[in-house]
């Protein structure tokens, strides 16, 4: 027999994941920006790093949350008629849609936007693969949260 996750439990987990793959995100092209720097041979000091990795946070990360949640509502949709087919692929479907949601998300937001890329660190492949590599490990971990457990008797 097994226990599902109750509606209020899944929907703190999904923020909380949420909010993983944005924080990872904005680290993320935090350090990317910064290395351009340093490619340019300005020096960035670890202080630097870490006040303007932390002003990322709390400036952009709310914005690149808002980027995951418009693309794992839709993704994680996908995920979830697909689940009814494999249920056994519960962590991989799910870990999946969010990482191919949030490149979507960003070429389609760059389709748009005004210049090139809005987030300088997705202009290269390397950059936009680091971004949904934290989006797909917060799928995953969100699939795992929820997880239909058994029960013991």
């Amino acid at each position: 027999m097994t226990r599902s996750v109750g509606w209020g439990r899944r929907l703190a987990l999904f923020g909380v994941a949420v909010l993983l793959a944005a924080a990872w995100g904005s680290v993320v092209q935090t350090q990317f920006n910064l290395q351009a720097l340093v490619a340019l041979e300005v020096d960035v000091p670890m202080q630097v790093r870490t006040t303007t990795t932390l002003q990322d946070l709390a400036g952009f990360g709310p914005v690149y949350a808002g980027i995951v949640l418009a693309a794992w509502l839709p993704a994680f949709l996908g995920a979830a008629l697909l689940l009814r087919r494999w249920p056994q692929c519960r962590v991989p479907l799910y870990a999946l849609a969010a990482g191919v949601g949030v490149i979507a998300a960003i070429r389609t937001i760059d389709a748009f936007a005004p210049m090139p890329v809005l987030i300088d660190a997705t202009r290269g492949t390397a950059g936009l693969l680091a971004m949904a590599a934290g989006s797909l490990l917060a799928g995953a971990a969100f699939a795992w949260w929820t997880r239909p457990r058994r029960r013991r008797l």
